[in-house]
């Protein structure tokens, strides 16, 4: 269950919310790591018939009974309205210019993508598009893709669509329906490939971002953004997009790159929320009657959770986490504004809270931990996170690796945040001394 695949097809994602065609002259590099090998029809999982619960179905409902409305505005259609509706702010904006959509004839230096997210939702907006794209984590199917008609109509609402899972489930989705992101290069020269590779929070500041607008000062951090191969180099410090581009219908002349670093950790993490509850559903007995388990079948899903509950408390824990060279500023108030948010423990400190000198975050865990799909992962799944997870900040796991990556005050301060802020956290949680 843990091997790594390699993508068959030309799948060309950039963005990480947008289905995509596949037929481009584009080389994808796949991302390490395991990925789940079923069905997403398994009568434990029926992705295409189960009930929903999301932030995108939460917001069909009040569209139905009229306590929200979405307006269309000019070039920028529901785009302002629908950023309401579904509670994503402004200041999470980031600019992709690489052709990578199926709508990349309408992508270009001068009319970029534009993508905003919030912890349970992203949505892509492509000025001059026929739809918007959203992809809405939800609490037990995974990413789910809706599109929203850029027409006028009496009752808009989202639509949801499955031809996105022809790009959206894959190897670098880990198996099953996610988001990606990746940094696209081309050579000069007409008729080049390009090259995508999957980014995530361990793969080197230096390679994320091509494809990309960045805004905000990355100090003697290098990034591949703001490059074209039809303008050429622009600076890598850009404090703004104005000037760059007609602005009309854009919500922002932003492409902040501390919420491009936040979107690089939470891709991944919020995909293997998904992965590891569907392993345990699929392969949970019980769901499957009249089903008897084969001599040892107990003890060999045992085995393969624990063996995924140790990729994902990796992840969750920034264990091998890309450094940061030098401080990061932001260009806009998506910074202040993430920092804020979340559950404090008794002495104020929130798992969302930024370092960007060093790392992302100050308190190295996942403020994914939260979400909806990682309370309802069933026991078999959330039983070895946690036990994992004590272990890697206990100090009972004494791998090199971890102690270079959580230092005793770090894998302390987790473990108090926790105990204050989650409520399912196992009783043998305690004080870490070690």
């Amino acid at each position: 269950m843990n091997r790594p695949v390699a993508m068959r097809s030309v799948f060309v994602l950039a963005g990480g919310v947008l289905c995509l065609l596949a037929r481009s002259p584009m080389s994808v590099s796949a991302q390490r790591g395991g990925m789940f090998l079923g069905s997403s029809e398994d009568p434990a999982i029926a992705y295409s018939t189960a009930p929903l619960n999301n932030a995108v179905t939460e917001a069909n409902a009040k569209l139905h009974e009229g306590s929200v409305r979405l307006t269309f505005d000019g070039r920028s259609g529901y785009l302002r309205s629908a950023l309401g509706a579904l509670d994503i702010p402004v200041d999470s904006q980031m600019l992709v210019f690489s052709q990578t959509s199926f709508q990349r004839r309408r992508i270009s230096d001068t009319n970029p993508r534009a993508l905003f997210f919030n912890d349970r939702v992203a949505l892509g907006w492509v000025r001059d598009g026929e739809i918007i794209e959203v992809a809405a984590q939800d609490a037990t199917q995974g990413m789910v893709f809706y599109t929203l008609d850029q027409r006028q109509v009496e009752r808009p609402e989202f639509q949801r669509v499955l031809t996105c899972l022809a790009c959206h489930k894959a190897g670098d989705t880990l198996g099953v329906p996610g988001m990606l992101m990746f940094s696209t290069t081309s050579s000069p020269g007409e008729g080049s490939p390009a090259k995508s590779v999957m980014t995530d929070h361990r793969s080197p500041v230096e390679e994320r971002w091509g494809g990309w607008y960045v805004t905000g000062r990355s100090g003697s951090v290098r990034h591949r953004g703001n490059g074209s191969t039809t303008t050429g180099g622009r600076d890598r410090d850009l404090g703004s997009v104005t000037g760059l581009f007609d602005g009309d219908g854009y919500q922002s002349m932003s492409s902040d790159i501390v919420a491009l670093l936040v979107l690089s950790h939470q891709i991944h993490m919020s995909n293997l929320i998904t992965r590891v509850g569907w392993e345990a559903r699929a392969a949970d007995p019980a769901l499957h009657a009249p089903f008897v388990a084969a001599p040892g079948e107990e003890r060999r899903i045992a085995q393969m959770m624990s063996g995924i509950a140790t990729e994902f408390v990796d992840y969750l824990l920034f264990v091998d986490e890309a450094p940061l060279a030098d401080r990061i500023h932001g260009s806009s108030a998506f910074a202040q504004r993430f920092a804020a948010r979340g559950p404090r423990d008794a002495k104020g400190r929130s798992l969302h809270e930024l370092d960007l000198t060093r790392r992302l975050l100050k308190y190295p865990c996942s403020y994914e931990i939260y979400s909806a799909p990682f309370d309802a992962l069933p026991p078999p799944a959330k039983d070895p996170i946690y036990r994992r997870l004590w272990q890697v900040l206990s100090g009972e796991e004494r791998g090199d690796r971890y102690r270079a990556a959580l230092s005793l005050a770090d894998r302390r301060a987790i473990v108090d945040i926790l105990k204050d802020t989650k409520r399912d956290l196992p009783a043998y949680f305690q004080r870490v001394d070690r």
